[in-house]
């Protein structure tokens, strides 16, 4: 019954997620980088006052993120405005630069010295971030140094509708592949000296190649890739993240940085990516996504006493 539910809900969703999707194509391509934002804050402004649910996970995870001590009504409800305008932005710049992709995609970001540095000593590298600032443009930025990238994009609505979000994508040039099978193609474009980009800060069934984390010190399973590809090819692993600067662009800043060691440990790398991407977003919680479930999914025992252990062996260095 509730899936049967569930899939009426998606079909209802269908024409407004078309909708969305060919308002991009017809309107956000064609506009200015400041009409672009104006538009998309008007979205972000009607969609935070309708969307009930979404803004009280967003309330929830926010509370977790800095604590309900550190927070008054007045800066929740402006950090949580600043996170819908954030992921609104992100995805208009998704099909803002699929026209004039290389010449918007400059003009709109920029790496830090020390991201350039990581990048010119370290070919290929593996690019781990999140759902937060604009995570479009790190990779595009990557792939406009000269460099292949190949990068991962779920499914979203119909294969149509995920074909057309594939396709702004990878108006620039870079490789997109459906993360459905992912795992191949990135360590194939790894082997080939191309980098990688991840994003990781969402759930990831361990049947399907997730592990169980600590992210803001709740258990999540995220997923492995960048551990499990590190340890298969040597490659380093970056973690970055573009900041919103106050003129409308962005800027790529260096987080971390996590080189291969032999006899590495694939869930202690995935826990040092989580907990340094959750530093960061500690620091700027207005810029990362909110309304996601990410700790819907809930661990059995067996999960938490294999969590418990590999905490431990870590602290006692223990192999």
């Amino acid at each position: 019954m509730k899936q049967r539910k569930n899939s009426f809900k998606r079909l209802l969703r269908r024409p407004f997620e078309w909708l969305g999707i060919g308002l991009g194509w017809l309107v956000f391509a064609h506009v200015s980088h400041r009409m672009l934002f104006r538009i998309c804050d008007f979205i972000a402004a009607i969609g935070y006052r309708f969307d009930r649910k979404g803004r009280e996970l967003s309330r929830e995870n926010l509370r977790l993120v800095v604590g309900e001590e550190h927070l008054t009504p007045r800066r929740e409800e402006l950090i949580l405005k600043r996170s819908y305008r954030n992921m609104v932005r992100t995805l208009g710049h998704v099909f803002w630069t699929s026209r004039n992709a290389r010449a918007r995609a400059a003009a709109t970001g920029e790496f830090t010295p020390k991201c350039v540095e990581f990048l010119a000593a370290n070919k290929p590298a593996i690019t781990v971030s999140c759902h937060m600032g604009c995570w479009e443009l790190l990779s595009q930025l990557v792939f406009l140094q000269g460099r292949k990238i190949v990068s991962v994009a779920k499914d979203i609505g119909t294969p149509g509708m995920t074909e057309l979000l594939m396709k702004s994508r990878r108006s620039l040039g870079q490789t997109i592949v459906r993360a459905e099978g992912a795992l191949h193609p990135l360590l194939q474009g790894l082997q080939e000296g191309a980098d990688v980009g991840l994003l990781v800060d969402q759930v990831v069934k361990p049947d399907q190649g997730g592990v169980w984390v600590r992210y803001f010190g709740r258990p999540v399973p995220v997923s492995a890739a960048p551990a499990f590809l590190q340890a298969k090819t040597h490659a380093p692993i970056v973690i970055a993240w573009s900041r919103p600067l106050r003129d409308g662009r962005y800027r790529c800043e260096y987080i971390a940085e996590f080189p291969w060691k032999k006899g590495m440990d694939i869930w202690g790398r995935t826990q040092d990516c989580i907990s340094a991407l959750e530093r960061t977003i500690r620091r700027h919680p207005s810029c990362w996504v909110m309304n996601y479930r990410y700790f819907r999914k809930k661990p059995k025992e067996k999960d938490l006493a294999q969590l418990a252990t590999r905490e431990r062996r870590r602290r006692t260095g223990e192999r």
